[in-house]
């Protein structure tokens, strides 16, 4: 057994991991980066790089073999960035096991005790697997199995309504599989329901079926031939089967007992600082269990090197975390639901909306389809939902508006080039403003004065 001491020990080279650790380490801390998997985590494996890379092979046209290629080249080309020999250039420890804390201060990971000033852990999330009758009898894939299917299957059935589960039903319709979505309570149920409705007609209209308030009861079947039962006595039969219910932090078989590190089955215990119940250790990313994204991770990692690195206070915060799903049309929100901002600022909130139908340039490539709905307390933006073509890049300068505290009348006054995309939001804040302007009866009475006394 070795041992080395260090500023600075990261449990997990995910989004949030390699932030610290890359920070860390330009900053001058010594550091020790700790990945029993492949550098680059969920996102880059079997997440987001790998989905939005079928869904793209999809859209093209490709066959089955040539989207799995491009998959494969996209990961290939943004893999040496995460990579293990990058890291170490930066002038970091990789130690590629499994740690685990064997006390407050130290763990063991490899026949290595690593002893640090400050830890980090980022170990992520798994797939959930709900406990279906006959589930375990039954072969099933999930995000971390689905992209490496060597044929085509025939006819897809997912258990899951969800971001995950939708956008693998869009990615597996367009390279030609039957599709069937199954979820227990409503699809897309965490997005503005009036926009998650228009994506989930579209996708209807591409001969996706989606079932909605269908819990499953039961699974049986075999390789190539697999039942699902519903309440209500339905039966779908497909020859593959995805299960899309959601992430499962992973906090088991760390040790995190020995460290005195409070946790449940959703993740760590950790305060707006990011520390756990053992000051010395933070969590970053889906190990929170909070919003389960990777540019949450990146943020969340962000945040912990201030108090981790540089004994700075730093906070993090929720209220301007976006989120798109990549359908067609995208889905993209970010800040405060509808409900949540009624349910925090009642009567002061004021929701204004803009259609895609109205843009200029929506109207000249024929994306018409689609709108943007702003919720307003006073004068500021506190929730966006956008739906329509490239939704998740128009959610872009709201993100910042919350982001910076910024008042809608920061949006309103860009200038933007003509015709773009972007003018749905100017158009947006526009009809926050023009009823103010236009039929302010007060206001109107002083311009007519105006004009009879100034000459």
């Amino acid at each position: 057994m070795t041992r080395t001491d260090t500023d600075i020990c990261v449990i997990g080279a995910g989004s949030g991991g390699l932030s610290v650790a890359s920070g860390a380490a330009q900053m001058g801390a010594k550091v020790v980066l700790i990945e029993k998997g492949e550098m680059g985590g969920d996102c880059l494996n079997t997440g987001c790089v790998p989905s939005k890379a079928l869904l793209a092979a999809g859209a093209q046209g490709t066959d089955w073999d040539a989207a799995h290629a491009h998959v494969r080249r996209a990961i290939d080309t943004i893999a040496p960035h995460d990579s293990q020999e990058r890291f170490e250039g930066l002038g970091c420890t990789v130690l590629r096991a499994h740690a685990r804390f064997t006390g407050p201060r130290t763990l063991e990971a490899g026949g290595t005790t690593v002893r640090a000033r400050r830890f980090v852990i980022a170990t992520g999330s798994r797939p959930f697997v709900p406990d279906i009758p006959g589930l375990a009898d039954v072969p099933y894939l999930t995000n971390e199995t689905i992209f490496d299917l060597a044929e085509k299957p025939e006819h897809l059935v997912i258990i899951g309504g969800g971001p995950i589960g939708i956008e693998m039903a869009l990615a597996h319709r367009r390279l030609g599989c039957s599709v069937t979505v199954i979820e227990g309570a409503k699809a897309l149920g965490k997005d503005d329901r009036e926009a998650a409705e228009l994506v989930l007609a579209r996708l209807r209209d591409q001969g996706i079926a989606i079932l909605e308030d269908a819990p499953v009861t039961g699974v049986s079947g075999k390789a190539g031939r697999i039942d699902v039962a519903t309440e209500g006595g339905h039966t779908v039969t497909g020859t593959h089967l995805l299960i899309a219910v959601g992430r499962k932090a992973n906090v088991e078989d760390l040790g995190l007992e020995a460290a005195g590190v409070a946790y449940t089955d959703k993740g760590l215990e950790t305060d707006a600082r990011l520390r756990t119940t053992n000051r010395r250790i933070f969590g970053v990313g889906d190990i929170n269990g909070g919003a389960q994204f990777t540019h949450v991770a990146g943020y969340q990692g962000g945040v912990a090197i201030r108090p981790a690195v540089l004994r700075l206070p730093a906070r993090a915060r929720t209220d301007h975390i976006p989120w798109c799903t990549y359908t067609d049309p995208e889905l993209a929100h970010v800040g405060l639901t509808e409900p949540e901002a009624r349910a925090v600022y009642g009567g002061r909130l004021e929701t204004v909306r803009a259609e895609f139908s109205g843009n200029d340039r929506a109207i000249a490539t024929g994306d018409t389809e689609g709108f943007i709905k702003v919720h307003v307390a006073g004068s500021k933006p506190v929730g966006v939902t956008i739906v329509g073509r490239n939704a998740g890049e128009l959610i872009a300068p709201w993100s910042l508006a919350l982001s910076q505290g910024l008042k809608l009348s920061a949006i309103s006054g860009m200038v933007l080039p003509y015709p773009t995309m972007s003018e749905i939001s100017k158009r947006a804040s526009g009809n926050f403003y023009s009823p103010r302007l236009f039929e302010n009866e007060t206001l109107k009475r002083v311009v007519r004065i105006l004009q009879r006394i100034v000459p």
